[in-house]
C-alpha cells in the first residue's frame, strides 16, 4: 500500500500531564477521502490526541506524518499550514462580527476579500460545499447550527484538507444533523479527510467509513464500520459486554405532583425565554423536554427550582400556587425538589471542595449549632460512592479531580440522597461516555419506580424516545406539543423543535389545562383518574 494513501499517520504518540498518561503509544491512520470516527470513554484521550494534531499540544514522543512526510506541529499555525483544521465543541467565534469577517480575520492572504465583494466570495465558497449561510449575519444573531456551519466554512477557507469535528451533532436537530452529514459526504467526495469525535453510536454507523477506538489513553483497534455493530463498538470502548437497551419501567399512574400553568420566564438579557408553558409533572413518570439549544430549557429548569424569577403564570401544588416562594417554603408545602443543572461544576457543585463537603452543602441549614456535623456528611458521601460506584481515592478528594462521569454521579447522588419527589435534570449525560450514561439512566429509572416525578431535558432524541414516557417540545420558548414517546419519532420531534410543526390545539387544550385547577375540590381517587393533558388527540382523552 502506497505510503501517501494516508492523509494522516500517527506513530507511537504519547502525552503525559504530570503523572497522568493521557495518550500511550498511539498508532492511528486516516486515509485520504474517508470519514473516520474516533470513539472512547471520557478520559480515553480522544481530545488530547486531536489537540496534538491541531497544534494545541505537542507530543512527548512519537511521530506525525502528513501525506507521507514526517512533520512537526508545534502551534495551530503549523497545523493550518499543513491543511489540518479543527472545529471545537465550544465555538471560537467573535459574536459582534459578521460571518464573513469572522473568516477574514484569520486569513493571512486576504487580498480582494477585503473589498465589497468579500460577502459574495464567502457565499460562493460556502455553496461549493453545499453550505447555506448569510455572510453578512452577525454571530450573535445566529442559531447554533449556523455557528457550526461557519466554523466548518472557516477552516475550509483556510485551506484545510483534513477536518476534525469534536461532537459536531451535540446541539443539532435530526434534520440539521442529516444536512451536516450530506455536506460531510460531499466533502469526502472532493478528497477531504474527516475525523469525527462523537459518543453517538447510531451516527457513527451512519456516517463513518472506519472507527478507531481508544481506551484509557491506549489505542485498541480500528474497524471497518460496515463490518461491525454498535454492540461490538461498545465492548471495544469499555472492555466488556454492556447492555445497550434503556429500560422504561411501566408505573401505575399517580396524581400530578406539580402543575405548571401559563408560565412566563425571562432570560438574562430580559427577553422572553419561556412564553406561556402549561404542563404538569406526574409522579412515577419521566417527562422529556426537547428543543434546539436556547429554546428556554435552562430558564424553565431554573424557574421550577426557584433560582430564577417567574414573570407570570402559576406553579400549582394541591390547589395552591407556590410560584415565587423560596425553596424552604416550597419544601414546607410538600414539594421536595432537586435540580441537576447542566453546569455541574459552576452551579451544581463546589469544585474545590471534597465529596464530603459537597454533600454537606445540601444540609448545612439543618445544623442546630454553629458547628457542621461533618461525620454525617462523610457517611452520606461514602454511601453515595458505594451505591453509585464512584471512582475516587476517597470521600475527601476534591470534586474537580474526578472525571466527568464521576462528577455527575456525585451531583445526582447528593440530590437523590435528600429524598426528592420532583427531580429536574438538565442534560445529565452531556459529554459522558456510554458506560457512565447508562448508569445515569438506571439511576433515573430507580427514582421513577419510587414515584418521583422527573423532568428530563435532553439533546439525544434516540435516548429521549427510549427513556421518557412523554416528550414536551419547545421552540423559542413556546410549546409545540406534548407527545407520547411510543407514538412519535425523531423526524416529527425535529419538525416540532424547529417550529415547522405545532401540535398544540389552543382552544381545546386551554379548557383541559384550566380543568386541572379543580384539584383542590377533588378527592384523591378523582384526581388520580384525571386524564392527561393531550396535545395530539391520543387515547389519554
Amino acid at each position: 500500500m502506497a505510503e501517501n494513501e494516508y492523509a494522516i499517520e500517527l506513530r507511537g504518540i504519547s502525552k503525559n500531564f504530570g503523572e497522568v498518561a493521557a495518550n500511550k503509544n498511539i498508532n492511528l491512520t486516516l486515509k485520504k477521502g474517508e470519514i473516520l470516527a474516533l470513539l472512547g470513554e471520557n478520559g480515553s484521550g480522544k481530545t488530547t490526541l486531536m489537540n496534538m494534531l491541531s497544534g494545541i499540544y505537542m507530543p512527548d514522543s512519537g511521530s506525525v506524518f502528513v501525506d507521507g512526510k514526517k512533520v512537526s506541529i508545534s502551534s495551530p499555525e503549523d497545523s493550518a499550514r499543513l491543511g489540518i483544521g479543527m472545529v471545537h465543541q465550544h465555538f471560537k467565534l467573535i459574536d459582534c462580527m459578521s460571518a464573513a469577517d469572522n473568516i477574514l480575520i484569520g486569513m493571512k492572504d486576504k487580498g480582494f476579500f477585503l473589498g465589497k465583494d468579500r460577502f459574495t466570495e464567502i457565499e460562493k465558497r460556502a455553496k461549493e460545499f453545499g453550505f447555506d449561510i448569510d455572510p453578512k449575519k452577525t454571530v450573535s444573531n445566529m442559531a447554533v447550527s449556523e455557528k457550526q456551519t461557519l466554523e466548518i466554512i472557516k477552516v475550509l477557507c483556510y485551506g484545510a484538507k483534513t477536518i476534525i469535528l469534536d461532537e459536531p451533532t451535540a446541539v443539532l436537530t435530526i434534520q440539521e444533523t442529516r444536512k451536516l452529514f450530506d455536506v460531510l459526504r460531499k466533502m469526502k467526495e472532493t478528497g477531504h479527510s474527516i475525523i469525527i469525535i462523537t459518543h453517538k453510536l447510531n451516527e457513527v454507523m451512519e456516517i463513518s467509513d472506519r472507527v478507531a477506538v481508544l481506551r484509557k489513553g491506549e489505542y485498541i483497534d480500528t474497524v471497518v464500520t460496515k463490518e461491525t455493530s454498535e454492540k461490538a463498538l461498545t465492548e471495544l470502548m469499555v472492555g466488556r459486554k454492556i447492555d445497550l437497551n434503556i429500560e422504561r419501567p411501566k408505573i401505575s399512574k399517580t396524581r400530578p405532583l406539580l402543575e405548571i400553568r401559563d408560565l412566563k420566564v425571562k432570560n438574562d438579557e430580559g427577553s422572553q425565554a419561556v412564553d406561556g408553558l402549561s404542563f404538569y409533572i406526574r409522579g412515577g413518570e419521566i417527562l422529556g423536554v426537547a428543543g434546539i439549544a436556547g429554546s428556554g430549557q435552562k430558564e424553565l429548569c431554573e424557574a421550577l427550582a426557584g433560582l430564577r424569577k417567574i414573570g407570570g403564570g402559576k406553579l400549582i401544588h394541591k390547589g395552591e400556587n407556590i410560584a415565587g416562594l423560596p425553596p424552604k417554603k416550597i419544601i414546607e408545602k410538600g414539594i421536595s425538589m432537586s435540580f441537576i443543572p447542566e453546569d455541574r461544576l459552576g452551579m451544581g457543585l463546589a469544585p474545590s471542595l471534597s465529596i464530603t463537603d459537597n454533600m454537606l452543602l445540601k444540609k448545612y441549614h439543618e445544623n442546630k449549632g454553629i458547628f457542621v456535623d461533618r461525620k454525617a456528611g462523610k457517611k452520606d458521601a461514602e454511601e453515595v460512592i458505594k451505591s453509585l460506584d464512584i471512582v475516587t481515592p476517597s470521600s475527601e478528594t476534591a470534586v474537580r479531580k474526578l472525571s466527568g462521569g464521576n462528577v455527575q454521579k456525585v451531583l445526582l447522588g447528593r440530590e437523590i440522597k435528600s429524598g426528592p419527589n420532583v427531580l429536574v435534570v438538565a442534560y445529565p449525560v452531556r459529554g459522558l461516555d456510554i458506560n457512565s450514561s447508562y448508569v445515569i439512566y438506571d439511576i433515573l429509572n430507580q427514582q421513577k419506580k419510587k414515584g418521583v416525578g422527573i423532568l428530563f431535558v435532553g439533546e439525544d432524541l434516540d435516548v429521549m424516545l427510549a427513556l421518557c414516557d412523554k416528550i414536551m417540545v419547545m421552540c423559542h420558548g413556546k410549546m409545540m406539543g406534548v407527545v407520547n414517546a411510543d407514538s412519535t419519532n425523531k423526524e416529527e420531534l425535529g419538525l416540532m423543535m424547529t417550529g415547522a410543526l405545532n401540535k398544540v390545539n389552543e382552544k381545546k387544550d386551554a379548557g383541559k389545562i384550566a380543568g386541572i385547577a379543580r384539584d383542590s375540590q377533588m378527592t384523591d381517587e378523582e384526581w388520580e383518574n384525571t386524564p392527561d393533558i393531550s396535545y395530539e388527540g391520543s387515547a389519554d382523552e
